[in-house]
C-alpha cells in the first residue's frame, strides 16, 4: 500500500511543533504494517539544503505566481517530494510568518501550492509512485482533498487535525486564484463564514478525519472545543477517529540519550541524580532534596501559562522548585521571569527553544507540569513517562488519555503513572502539586509511579496499526467522498 503524507513541517528537517514529530515518525512506524509512505513538503531553504540528489517529476510554468517543480529526493532517512518554489518558500523568517511574528500575507498561496502538488502526485505525476491514499496534516495540507474531490482522480484521503485552533482562514477574494470550480465556494465546500477555510475544506471533503487522541476527538464535537467547526464534525462523526500520537523511542531513550549528563533506565533510577545536578546548575536552583517540576512548553494561553504565572508563588510554597523552558507570548515570558526573580534558588526560567535542554529537563526533573486548557494529544507527557519524569497534567485531550491519575484506587492497584487535575483552574493545579510533593516524599510510592510510567507503551506501534487499518478500510471503499 502506497501513502502520500502531506505536511508543512517534518522532523528533523524543520519543526515548530508536534506536527513535525508526527510527520517525521510515521513513515518508519508504518513500514512494519506494509505501508510505503512518502512525504510531500514545501521547499524551505533548510529543506532544499538538506536534499541529496534531486529528480524533477513535474514542472509548473506558473504555480501561484512563479515557476516551480516537484522534486523527488532523500534526506534524513526520509523519502521526500518537495515543492521547489523559491517565490513561495525561499525567504528569511519563519515557515509560517515574518520575523515580527505576523503571518506571511501569501500563506494562502504557499499552502494551496502544497495541496495542488499533492493532488498532482495522486494523479500520477511520478510514474514510480502513485499513492493509494493521500494523508494530509492540518490546514496547511487540507486543500489536497478539495483539489482531488474536484478532479477525476479517485484517491481516498485522510485529514489529521493536530490542533483545531489553527484553521487557515482567508478572505473570499483569493478563491478565484485557487483553481477550484465555482461550485466549491459553497457551504458544503470551501466557503467558511463568508471567506474560505482550508481546514474546513479538508474536513468537508476527506474520506476520513483523524485527531491525535480519542478524548480530543470527542471534545471537538462540542461548542467549547469545536472552534466553530463542531457542527461539521458532528455531521461527519462517522468519519472521525481519535488515534493517539506516539514518540520516537530511539530518540527519546534515557538509556542512550546523548543529551543527558547521566544515562539510566528503570532499573537504575539512582543514576538520574547526575541530570538533576545539571538541571539545578543550569537553572540556578538550590541543591536540596525538594522536588523539581519542569515546564517545557510554548508560553501561551492555550498551554495555561497564565495560570502557572498566577499560581507561581503557591507552587513554590507547596515545597517544589520550578525549571521552565519555553517561549511565546511576551507578556507571559515577562510574568514568569518576574516570578522566578522573586524566588531565587527556587525557580529558574530559560526563554527559547533548546532541544538538548528539553531532554535534560526530562532526565533530571522529578515531574513535568502541563496545565493546558486544551491539548489535542501532547508529547511532553509521553517523554516524561519514558524518562521517569512524572506528568502532572490537566484532564483534557490526549493528556487525559495517556496519564493514569495517582488516586487511591490506582495507587493500590499499582497502575498510577502521574497526576491529573481539572483544566483551567489554578487551585486544582496547585492541589495536584501538593499531592505530588507528598507522594515524592513517600519514596517507595514515588519510585513505583516512575517505574509504572516507564513501562507504558508510548511508541508508535499500536497507533501505526490503527492508521494502517484505516487506510485499508478506505481502499476497500469505506469513506470515499
Amino acid at each position: 500500500m502506497k501513502v502520500l503524507s502531506v505536511a508543512s513541517e517534518v522532523v528533523p528537517l524543520v519543526k515548530t511543533g508536534g506536527l513535525a514529530d508526527v510527520a517525521g515518525a510515521l513513515p518508519a512506524a508504518l513500514a512494519g504494517h506494509g505501508v510505503e509512505m512518502r512525504t510531500l513538503m514545501p521547499g524551505y531553504p533548510a529543506v532544499m539544503k538538506a536534499l541529496g540528489k534531486k529528480t524533477r517529476v513535474k514542472a509548473y510554468a506558473d504555480l501561484f505566481g512563479g515557476k516551480a517543480a516537484i522534486v523527488r529526493a532523500k534526506a534524513a532517512g526520509l523519502d521526500l517530494y518537495v515543492v521547489d518554489a523559491p517565490h513561495l518558500y525561499d525567504r528569511d523568517g519563519g515557515i509560517y510568518g515574518q520575523a515580527d511574528g505576523t503571518d506571511w500575507p501569501d500563506n494562502w498561496a504557499r499552502f494551496a501550492a502544497l495541496g495542488r502538488a499533492a493532488a498532482d502526485l495522486a494523479a500520477g505525476a511520478d510514474e514510480k509512485f502513485r499513492p493509494d491514499i493521500v494523508h494530509a496534516h492540518d490546514w496547511q495540507a487540507a486543500l489536497a482533498p478539495a483539489y482531488l474531490h474536484h478532479s477525476e482522480t479517485a484517491v481516498p484521503t485522510v485529514v489529521t487535525v493536530h490542533n483545531l485552533a489553527f484553521q487557515g482562514r482567508f478572505g473570499a477574494e483569493v478563491f478565484s486564484q485557487l483553481g477550484l470550480p465555482p461550485a466549491a465556494l459553497a457551504v458544503d465546500g470551501i466557503e467558511y463564514y463568508g471567506g474560505i477555510g482550508f481546514l474546513k475544506a479538508g474536513l468537508q471533503y476527506a474520506g476520513a478525519i483523524t485527531t491525535v487522541s480519542p478524548t480530543y476527538a470527542r471534545e471537538i464535537r462540542t461548542p467549547e472545543f469545536g472552534m466553530g467547526l463542531d457542527g461539521l464534525l458532528n455531521a461527519r462523526a462517522d468519519r472521525l477517529h481519535g488515534i493517539l500520537n506516539g514518540i520516537d523511542t530511539d530518540v527519546w531513550d534515557p538509556a542512550g540519550d546523548r543529551h543527558l549528563a547521566s544515562r539510566y533506565s528503570a532499573r537504575s533510577l539512582k543514576d538520574r541524580k547526575g541530570n538533576r545536578l545539571a538541571v539545578e546548575k543550569r537553572f540556578g536552583l538550590d541543591a536540596d532534596d525538594d522536588p523539581i517540576i519542569c515546564v517545557v512548553s510554548r508560553l501561551t494561553w492555550q498551554k495555561g501559562m497564565d495560570i502557572l504565572a498566577a499560581e507561581f508563588d503557591a507552587i513554590i510554597a507547596a515545597g517544589a522548585k520550578l525549571a521552565i523552558l519555553g517561549s511565546g507570548d511576551q507578556a507571559l515570558e515577562g510574568a514568569l521571569l518576574a516570578a522566578a526573580a522573586r524566588h531565587e534558588g527556587r525557580a529558574g526560567v530559560v526563554i527559547g527553544y533548546d532541544e538538548a535542554l528539553s531532554h535534560l529537563l526530562q532526565g533530571g526533573s522529578d515531574a513535568i507540569l502541563i496545565p493546558s486548557r486544551f491539548e489535542p494529544c501532547g508529547l511532553t507527557q509521553l517523554y516524561g513517562l519514558r524518562y521517569g519524569c512524572v506528568p502532572l497534567v490537566a484532564r483534557t485531550g490526549g493528556l487525559a488519555d495517556t496519564v493514569i491519575d495517582a488516586n487511591d484506587a490506582a495507587l493500590s492497584a499499582g497502575v498510577a503513572t502521574g497526576l491529573q487535575f481539572a483544566p483551567d483552574r489554578g487551585d486544582a493545579m496547585t492541589d495536584a502539586v501538593r499531592r505530588m510533593v507528598a507522594l515524592y516524599r513517600a519514596k517507595a510510592a514515588w519510585k513505583a509511579i516512575q517505574k509504572q510510567g516507564m513501562k507504558a507503551d508510548v511508541s508508535w506501534l499500536r497507533s501505526a496499526g490503527q492508521y494502517a487499518a484505516l487506510y485499508r478500510a478506505l481502499m476497500a471503499g469505506e469513506g470515499r467522498t
